[in-house]
């Protein structure tokens, strides 16, 4: 710690009943279960099985890492793996979000599962329901980490053979006290639900010391402690050949039109009549999943809340994640230093297969260009949009749904990636009948058929 830093520890210290199977009796554990997703949390629940001996095949209408889980920040940061839903959105103004610019942006037009989701977003952006969610998020936040080592860490076959790194530092950056004010008092307001969030205040000297590429407007600072972060399109294909080695399929290019249980058999249809029959499905397929879950009995409203993304090449690339959290841009070195630096930011409510809007990396780059020198943003590549699945109270789908065959995985906004190891670890438990017992709270928060 930079001397004179004041070091800040901020502390303080129902289930549904499902069915059973159409046949009349309890399903016996699935041997075989069908992912719908090749994400990162498709292929940890995927990985999760295998560890209780559970067959597993996983399908993906592209490949893997296609969607939300290769271009973002790819930060494992509990301090900041927050619910989405907040006050402060809505303080900013309703007709702010119809700007192009805005952080928060949500193009104009008539879409009545839009409409629906953001009225039901709306009332959950207040102080009673925020506080509730950030105490689930504690919850899983504290051992979000721990399921990464079980991944890396693994003994023998199966290993993800990609690190997590120390994010040493992890640094927020502020233009003014009052911005970096904002953050403080949210570690405040977390720190009143029970959390803990390790951090020292930094001056601009300390700051620059630090993290010489920051501008010279940037001069209030914030370091984070006990943070990671990853490569994520590296780690999530890593993880898919630790799943391949131990006998898992990973199919791509596997559209899925439906899925019906049928007694105590699953039947999953492909577009192109490549059907798979198993014992069980599990749906991690993002922003889709309402349209296979629906049938299922899974009413919550998932809308791709989508971000974007590009890498640069700084003079000088941070040697670890930088946040501007007034500017909403997250920035993180992928590697060595000749792979450059992502920038990531935005959060567009929009279909999840519409293009790429030129409009919101042009946002980014305007925000992010005063907090950093040497940069060339002519020169960025991998322009880079995702969509990241989100629910109207802020918290993950994770469970089973009506039918005792198909479970649901998914919804986790921006935070797919800090806890989808997490979410496969407590999902497999469940479908393998083998949870622990700390596990219970977390998947009745969790539950797709809450209302």
């Amino acid at each position: 710690m930079a001397q004179g830093c004041p070091r800040k520890t901020v502390a303080s210290g129902s289930h549904s009943v499902r069915p059973p199977d159409q046949t009349g009796g309890m399903a016996p554990h699935p041997q075989h279960v069908v992912v719908v997703g090749a994400g990162m949390v498709g292929l940890s629940t995927a990985w999760f099985l295998q560890e209780h001996g559970v067959k597993v095949t996983v399908v993906d209408r592209d490949d893997v890492a296609a969607g939300s889980s290769w271009g973002n920040a790819g930060w494992l940061a509990p301090a900041l793996t927050l619910p989405l839903p907040e006050p402060a959105i809505l303080k900013t103004g309703i007709l702010a979000t119809l700007k192009p610019d805005s952080p928060v942006y949500v193009p104009f037009r008539a879409d009545p599962r839009l409409v629906q989701f953001l009225l039901g977003f709306a009332r959950h952006c207040t102080e009673g329901h925020w506080n509730k969610a950030i105490e689930v998020f504690n919850r899983a936040n504290a051992g979000a980490l721990a399921a990464y080592d079980d991944l890396t860490e693994h003994a023998g076959d199966g290993r993800v053979e990609e690190p997590t790194l120390d994010a040493e530092p992890f640094l927020a950056a502020f233009v003014s006290e009052t911005d970096r004010e904002v953050l403080v008092e949210e570690f405040r307001h977390v720190a009143r639900t029970g959390a803990l969030t390790d951090f020292e205040l930094l001056d601009a000297e300390q700051l620059h010391s630090l993290e010489p590429s920051l501008g010279a407007s940037v001069t209030y600072g914030a370091r984070l402690h006990g943070q990671r972060y990853l490569n994520p399109g590296r780690f999530v294909h890593a993880l898919a050949e630790a799943v391949r080695a131990r006998g898992g399929e990973v199919l791509a290019g596997h559209q899925v039109e439906h899925v019906s249980q049928r007694g105590q058999r699953v039947l999953v249809a492909g577009t192109n009549g490549d059907s798979v029959i198993a014992d069980a499905v599990v749906l991690a397929n993002g922003s889709w999943i309402g349209r296979l879950a629906r049938p299922h009995g899974v009413r919550k409203v998932v809308q791709a809340g989508r971000g974007y993304s590009f890498t640069v090449h700084p003079e000088h690339v941070p040697t670890g994640p930088v946040y501007f959290p007034a500017q909403r841009v997250a920035c993180t070195p992928l590697g060595k230093p000749e792979e450059g630096l992502r920038v990531a930011g935005m959060m567009e409510f929009r279909s999840p297969d519409d293009p790429l809007d030129q409009r919101r990396i042009t946002a980014i780059v305007d925000a992010a260009t005063p907090m950093f020198r040497g940069v060339d943003w002519s020169q960025r590549h991998d322009e880079w949009v995702g969509s990241r699945p989100c629910t109207t109270d802020g918290l993950p789908l994770v469970g089973a749904t009506r039918s005792d065959r198909v479970f649901v995985a998914g919804g986790h906004g921006m935070w797919g990636i800090a806890l989808g190891p997490l979410t496969g670890k407590l999902l497999a438990g469940r479908i393998a009948g083998a949870g622990a017992p700390g596990d219970t709270d977390l998947l009745a928060a969790f539950d797709p058929l809450r209302s």
